[in-house]
Order: C-alpha cells, then sequence, then structure tokens
C-alpha cells in the first residue's frame, strides 16, 4: 500500500443511522421552539393576570382599610361620647361624695356637741347624777349619730369605690380610644403607601400572626364589651348618686328632730330641777324650824333628867340609911317597901328620859344631817340647773347649721 492510514479505534455510524439522527435534531429543535413560543404566550399571559391581580387586591386591599378605617371612625365617636359621659359621670360623683362627707363632717360637729353635754353632765353629784330623759335623748342622739355615720361611710366607701372603678374604667378608655386613633393613623399611612414608595422593602416573615393577635370578631366583642362595660357603669354610677342624696337629706331631717328631742328634754329637766330646788329650800326652812323646836325640847329633857337625877339620889339616900338599924327594926316595913317602889320608879323613869333624850339627839342629829342633805342636795340642785343651761347654749350652735 502507498499510504497508509490509521482509523480511529472506534465503531462508524451508518449512513442510515446518520440521516435518522438529523432528522431527529430537527423534529427535537422544532419541538423546543414550540414548548417556547407556547411558554413565551403563557408568560405573557401569566405577566398580564398577575398585573390585573396585583391591581384589583390591591384595590380591595385599599378598599378594605378604608372601611376598617370608616368603622374605626365610627366607633372612636362613639367611644368619645362614652368618654365625655364618663368624665362627666366622674366628676358628679366626686361632688356627691364631698356633699356627704361635709355632712358626715358636721355628724363629727354633733358628736363633739353631745359627747361634751354628756361629759359636763357628768359633772353632777349626788342624785341628781342620774339617767334623767335628758340623757335619754342625749344617748338616743349618740345612737342616732352613729347609725347616720355609719350609713353615710358605707355611703362614701361605695361612692370611692365607684370613683376608682370610673377611673380605671376612663384610664381603660383613654387607651382604647388612643389605640383607635393610632390605628386610624395608621391605617391613612397605609392608604398613602404605593408600590412606588420610598419606605417599602421586603419583609422577612410578613405573614406571621403573632399570638396576641385577635380576631375580628373577638375586636368586635370586646369593643361591645366595652360599650356595654361604660354603659353599665355609667348607670350603676347614677343609682349611686341617687341613693346618697336621699339618706344625707333624711340625715338632715333626723339630726334636727332629735336635736329638738333633746333640747325639749334638757329644758323640761330644767324645769324639773327648778321645782325641785324650789320645794327643797321650802322643805329646809320647815327642817330649819323643827330643828329649832328639837333643840329646846332636848334642853327641857335635859332639865327634867337633872331633877329626877336629885330625886333619886334621896331615895337612895333614905334606903341606904334604913340599911343600917338595929335588931328588930331592920325588916321590910312600909316606907322601906314604898322606897325600894320609889327608886325602882325613879330608875324607870330615868332610863325613859335618858332614852328619850338619846332619841331626840338622835332626831336632831338627823334633822342636822338632813339639812346637810339638803344644802348638798340644793347645791347640787343649783349646779345640775347651771349644766343644763350651759348644755343648752353650748347646742345652740347646732341650730345655725341646719
Amino acid at each position: 500500500m502507498s499510504i497508509v492510514t490509521l482509523e480511529k479505534p472506534v465503531p462508524k455510524v451508518a449512513g442510515s443511522d446518520w440521516y435518522y439522527r438529523v432528522s431527529e435534531l430537527k423534529e427535537s429543535c422544532d419541538n423546543r421552539r414550540r414548548d417556547a413560543f407556547q411558554l413565551q404566550n403563557e408568560s405573557h399571559k401569566l405577566r398580564n393576570n398577575a398585573d390585573i391581580t396585583t391591581f384589583w387586591g390591591t384595590h380591595h386591599t385599599n378598599s378594605s382599610i378604608v372601611d376598617r378605617q370608616t368603622e374605626l371612625k365610627q366607633w372612636k365617636y362613639l367611644i368619645e361620647k362614652y368618654y365625655a359621659d364618663l368624665v362627666k359621670e366622674i366628676k358628679d360623683m366626686k361632688n356627691e361624695k364631698l356633699q356627704t362627707e361635709q355632712t358626715l363632717e358636721f355628724l363629727n360637729l354633733n358628736f363633739t356637741v353631745t359627747n361634751h353635754c354628756l361629759s359636763i353632765r357628768d359633772e353632777r353629784g349626788g342624785a341628781d347624777l342620774c339617767y334623767d330623759i335628758a340623757d335619754i335623748e342625749l344617748k338616743n342622739e349618740q345612737h342616732t349619730l352613729e347609725t347616720l355615720k355609719k350609713m353615710l361611710t358605707e355611703k362614701c366607701q361605695i361612692a370611692w369605690e365607684q370613683i376608682n372603678k370610673l377611673e380605671e374604667l376612663r384610664i381603660n378608655v383613654a387607651e382604647d380610644l388612643a389605640n383607635k386613633t393610632k390605628a386610624i393613623e395608621m391605617d391613612t399611612a397605609l392608604l398613602n403607601m404605593t408600590k412606588d414608595s420610598n419606605n417599602i422593602s421586603l419583609k422577612p416573615d410578613p405573614l406571621r400572626v403573632p399570638k396576641d393577635y385577635n380576631t375580628y370578631e373577638m375586636w368586635l366583642r370586646k369593643c361591645n364589651n366595652l360599650k356595654t362595660r361604660i354603659e353599665n357603669e355609667l348607670n350603676g354610677s347614677k343609682k349611686i348618686r341617687e341613693t346618697m342624696y336621699v339618706p344625707r337629706e333624711k340625715t338632715k331631717n333626723d339630726l334636727k328632730a332629735q336635736n329638738d328631742n333633746t333640747n325639749f328634754a334638757l329644758r323640761r329637766r330644767i324645769y324639773e330641777t327648778e321645782r325641785i330646788k324650789d320645794e327643797l329650800e321650802w322643805q329646809k326652812s320647815n327642817m330649819q324650824v323643827d330643828k329649832e323646836k328639837f333643840l329646846k325640847e332636848i334642853e327641857n329633857l335635859e332639865i327634867a333628867l337633872d331633877n329626877k337625877l336629885n330625886s333619886k339620889k334621896l331615895a337612895d339616900t333614905r334606903c341606904e340609911e334604913k340599911l343600917y338599924r338595929a335588931g328588930a327594926e331592920r325588916c321590910l316595913d312600909r316606907p322601906t317597901l314604898q322606897l325600894h317602889k320609889e327608886i325602882a320608879q325613879l330608875n324607870a323613869t330615868t332610863q325613859t328620859l335618858a332614852e328619850k333624850l338619846d332619841q331626840s339627839k338622835s332626831m336632831y342629829n338627823i334633822l342636822t344631817e338632813q339639812v346637810t342633805l339638803i344644802d348638798e342636795e340644793l347645791k347640787n340642785k343649783t349646779h345640775a340647773l347651771g349644766v343644763d343651761e350651759k348644755c343648752l347654749q353650748y347646742r345652740s350652735q347646732l341650730n345655725d347649721n341646719y
């Protein structure tokens, strides 16, 4: 061989296979071009649909934000109206509580006057230190004051608790109004945003839902609950104010009536004390006369007793002398028996006179003690009169406040 040729050590393709492969490549290119054309059309269609969907999605979102903003404004207007009523009710409740506290301060003045009257009436002495009608009325007044003070204190406590509830509710309502105002401002800012705004960016997880998120139904229920709570608190507060006015007026009427009863009892007690004082002075004058009579009677008894003493000496001496008779003359003759009888009679008379003298002296001492007692009673009555008149004068300051 003139030329030596070397062939690759690989299998050769047959001519028919070459034609088949070329035909297959052509068909594959046609399929790929057809698929590319279809994909291009689908992509164009998808772009158009995406633009339309995005436009209407944004439009629906903006409409939803506008509707939501309108709903928030309606709720905000309603809550603002309730907030104004709430502020006014707090002011009225504080004013009602202040008037009740002023009535309580007036009760404290009544307590001071009543306790002072009871204290100075305890300065009375003797039998005048007793539970008379004035004491009973003062005790009744004290009991009435305690009852009224307890009732008004409870009313003040209820009013204070209600004011705290209203203040707490006012804070919650103010916070809710602030949240609604902030939400409206946020929705306004969201409406002003467009796809060409500068302050927009991609977020890591915009579809996340925090745990403390509320559903719309929960939000609506909370708004209705807040509205209902405000209405209930306002109605309850009005009822409390009404229940505070009536007891306060009743307190003034009861205090005035009890004050009139107490003053009447003191005036009646003064009248009775003056009457008894006059009677005691009359009794004292009579006792003085009786004392003088008894003093003369005691002097007469002492004279009579002295006279009987000489007679008894005479009889005792005669009887003693008869004891010294001698012999048969020493006998119980008639003179001796008469002397014994006379001595016994004188002893009995002397004893009777002595007993009567002791009784008279005792009676005179009793009369003297009685006069002293009357003087003490007159002193007590005079002091009691001064005390009761001082009570009436001290209580006159209450009349100026009714």
